[in-house]
């Protein structure tokens, strides 16, 4: 909404129009066929079109001094038990780097059977490292202690809220969060119990300009037993987020999120967890890694940080047939120049 001045009369008498004006911002990496960030380019180095109409690009920047939102979603179900450590420490590093002012802040959430917020949104590095302290995969007696008839998945630590974590992270807390927002995911990517799909998750994150970085974290030594969880369950049992009683959601129970509960089919029981990051992550304008030998959590985090700092910010006013329409609008960007390569979100929500 631009609120513009216009001078009326003879008299002078001022009045205030309100205009409402949509500006969609594009964070932006661009890397060249070696895969380096590439940092000396100008708008007019860009082309830019929404639902394959042209658009001018009037905002253009390389912004890192804008406050940064940061979140970290770690998987802590039993597939993760044995990387957890390597996660942890990582992450402490990692948050030191990026909060580097009082205007930055980040949050810890980890999610297994339930998705818990550990640590609200601080600028302080001791509470998160308290936090990071705090993570612990579900044990089996502690399963079986929660409910010892229980002989759904959810018994063995079978539940991974993956989607419900990504939803509640970006509604719950990005929503209202002004400059650059990323969420990053330690997960092997595979959701067990999730009461929203992959599609509402997505969109979550796209509706609250939220990039979803994606670590994809395997344990070869876990054989990937426990099943799902078809009970779509133990959503914030006894914890959970501030004020939500026994449930995970705000305001308690399992409401809250768009289409309620859904069941599980049992075709999803193998799913390839590294092509949902794949496809969370590009389709937020983020990067999926992997965790391996000649690339370990350490070199992955600093690619990230890398990436935050070295974005450009790309804003237009779209300039489209119907200038109201709601619902979804697909954004292609492409460089002028050769060999080089384009990492933004792929489209946006448009509400009336």
């Amino acid at each position: 909404m631009i609120a513009l001045l216009a001078q009326t009369g003879v008299w002078g008498q001022s009045t205030t129009i309100s205009v409402d004006v949509k500006v969609v911002n594009l964070p932006v990496t661009v890397r060249d066929k070696h895969g380096q960030i590439v940092r000396d380019l100008t708008k007019d180095d860009f082309i830019l079109e929404e639902d394959s109409r042209a658009q001018t690009i009037k905002y253009f920047a390389q912004e890192t001094n804008l406050p940064l939102t940061l979140g970290l979603l770690v998987d802590t179900s039993l597939s993760q038990r044995n990387v957890l450590n390597e996660e942890r420490t990582a992450s402490r590093s990692f948050l030191d780097q990026m909060l580097t002012a009082d205007k930055d802040r980040a949050f810890l959430i980890h999610f297994d059977r339930e998705v818990e917020l550990l640590q609200d949104l601080t600028s302080s590095k001791d509470k998160l490292r308290a936090a990071l302290e705090s993570l612990n995969a579900p044990s089996l007696k502690r399963a079986s202690q929660d409910d010892p008839d229980d002989r759904t998945g959810s018994h063995h630590g079978g539940g991974t809220l993956l989607y419900d974590a990504i939803y509640l992270a970006s509604n719950e807390l990005m929503k209202k969060q002004p400059g650059r927002k990323a969420v990053v995911i330690l997960s092997d990517g595979v959701d067990r119990g999730s009461k929203g799909s992959l599609e509402s998750a997505i969109e979550a994150a796209q509706r609250t300009d939220t990039l979803v970085y994606s670590i994809l974290f395997t344990d070869p030594h876990h054989d990937g037993g426990g099943g799902y969880d078809h009970q779509g369950g133990g959503m914030g049992r006894g914890t959970g987020w501030p004020g939500g009683g026994g449930g995970g959601w705000p305001g308690g129970g399992h409401g809250g999120h768009p289409g309620g509960g859904r069941g599980r089919d049992p075709q999803e029981a193998h799913v390839d967890g590294k092509k949902i990051l794949q496809r969370i992550s590009r389709e937020t304008g983020a990067h999926m890694f992997e965790v391996s030998k000649t690339e370990p959590i350490d070199k992955i985090y600093a690619s990230i940080a890398e990436e935050l700092r070295m974005q450009y910010s790309l804003g237009y006013t779209p300039v489209k047939v119907d200038a109201g329409a709601e619902g979804y609008h697909k954004i292609t960007l492409t460089a002028k120049k050769k060999d080089l390569s384009i990492q933004t979100r792929q489209g946006y929500y448009a509400d009336r």
